[in-house]
């Protein structure tokens, strides 16, 4: 929502906003009504007629704000408006002021912080990172939100996210390697220095890959190279896509290139992005031995991070939804972008996992038997990849239309919930909108509306608000119930 007054009182005056902006990471002291607020640049971004989209994180009292991130929008003539939670917090301190660095606890590390995440007045809280394994061997990084004053939970949420699939390859691909002048490594230094290892089946560390003769893996999965080929390709496919269509510069946007650890585990049948290494992880399909890295699957872990350096959409509720759902859109996108002969594009995500079929779809979400097709109110209390369903069924329905069609040989049917009859904009179109939405207008705890006004916006931004592109925006979000 956009609430000037409440952005005046958050900001001050224009002229300080300008000088914040200038340097990443400076504090925005706030006026002398709401001294105890900071705002803290995270990033920011230009369009071409001059507006900027400055992201801030907020501080009350020295505390971090949980929920409390903006995007201020500044156009030329001076006009701002904010999306995000704007609304200014008066909690009740102690008479000592809390410190806000993390101690060690025997359940891992704990922070004292403001909780604004939900719509209910802001409180002090105590938030305890915790670290340990899933019971399938994937990592946990568990946010526990504790109100200081009750002691009630306030909430739980896990940062490492995970995708599940069993991978096919993608054929004899091109590799960009680096070499020693001895060996060739699997290291790509025209992406950021990008490297891939090979775990030995541990839960951590890895050896890089190197070859006497820059010709990688015969495509089976006895030979441990084959499954970095992989990874390796699908990760410079990833950022090129990036690159390319955003002009974005890295996963992080900080130019730094991702590290792949592929053979991760013993036995283990899923794959996930740790922002705190800023790595993607793949095991091994137990049955066959095939790498889970296939195009769809590695785009789906690397827009993870992206996602948290951006909108950071918290992993619980609706907005946990909207990053899973971010994740198989942009992963999807990337998938066609690569036009691989042997994976195709389409709109079905970790297909090459199981014969029996793949693991979500996008025209029909609950093909899978356990998304959702449109939204209800209760969709923010299933697990985040099933309530993803509408965010998936609208970038299909805006991209592609409703109805039958066939698609790189393979058929669709998309039904409305309205019964309404749809056309596309095309992939492209649809694409940008989304990740326009994503990286200037949403923020972690934005829900199915607030992505339905974000997407309108950045509609608006790339096409004109009363451009058909728009328009199109309205109808998908209403065609899967979300008005």
């Amino acid at each position: 929502m956009t609430h000037p007054t409440r952005l005046a009182v958050l900001l001050g005056t224009a002229a300080a906003l300008t000088a914040t902006a200038v340097t990443a990471n400076a504090a925005t002291p706030g006026p002398a009504t709401a001294p105890q607020t900071r705002l803290v640049v995270r990033a920011t971004a230009t369009d071409p007629d001059g507006t900027t989209h400055t992201r801030y994180d907020r501080t009350y009292a020295g505390l971090p704000v949980l929920g409390g991130d903006i995007v201020v929008h500044q156009r030329p003539d001076g006009t701002r408006t904010t999306t995000g939670n704007d609304t200014p917090i008066t909690v009740p301190l102690p008479r000592a002021t809390p410190t806000p660095t993390p101690t060690s606890t025997p359940g891992g590390a704990t922070r004292q912080v403001i909780w604004a995440a939900a719509a209910t007045p802001a409180a002090l809280a105590w938030e305890t990172t915790t670290r340990t394994t899933h019971r399938d061997g994937t990592p946990s990084e568990l946010h526990t939100v504790t109100d200081a004053r009750t002691g009630d939970t306030l909430a739980t949420y896990d940062t490492v996210a995970s995708g599940i699939g069993h991978s096919q390859h993608a054929g004899t691909v091109p590799l960009t390697t680096y070499f020693t002048g001895s060996l060739y490594q699997l290291r790509d230094t025209t992406r950021g220095n990008q490297r891939t290892l090979d775990a030995m089946n541990q839960p951590g560390g890895g050896t890089l890959f190197t070859d006497p003769d820059d010709t990688w893996g015969n495509g089976t999965p006895t030979n441990r190279q084959s499954a970095g080929v992989d990874a390796h390709y699908a990760t410079a496919v990833t950022w090129d896509f990036y690159k390319g269509m955003f002009g974005r510069n890295g996963i992080r946007g900080d130019g730094v290139g991702v590290v792949s650890r592929v053979h991760y585990g013993s036995n283990y049948p899923n794959a996930f992005w740790d922002g705190n290494c800023g790595c993607a992880n793949y095991g091994n399909d137990p049955a066959t031995g095939k790498t889970l890295a296939t195009l769809d699957i590695v785009g789906h872990e690397l827009t993870h991070g992206v996602t948290a350096s951006t909108a950071g959409l918290m992993l619980s509720g609706e907005s946990g939804a909207l990053n899973e759902a971010t994740s198989d859109i942009l992963g999807t996108a990337a998938e066609f972008s690569a036009e691989n002969t042997t994976d195709v594009g389409d709109y079905l995500i970790g297909e090459k996992a199981f014969a029996s079929g793949p693991l979500r779809t996008m025209d029909r979400p609950s093909l899978d038997g356990h998304s959702r097709d449109y939204w209800s109110r209760d969709i923010g209390g299933i697990d985040p990849h099933y309530a993803s369903g509408p965010a998936r069924h609208f970038f299909y329905l805006l991209a592609e239309g409703s109805g039958p069609k066939v698609i790189n040989k393979i058929s669709y049917d998309s039904p409305t919930y309205d019964g309404s009859k749809l056309l596309g904009i095309g992939r492209d179109a649809a694409t940008r909108i989304w990740y326009r939405a994503l990286t200037l207008y949403m923020t972690s705890t934005t829900n199915y509306s607030g992505a339905r006004r974000a997407t309108l916006q950045a509609a608006g931004d790339l096409y004109g608000p009363s451009s058909a592109e728009a328009g199109r925006v309205a109808a998908a979000w209403t065609a899967v119930n979300v008005r």
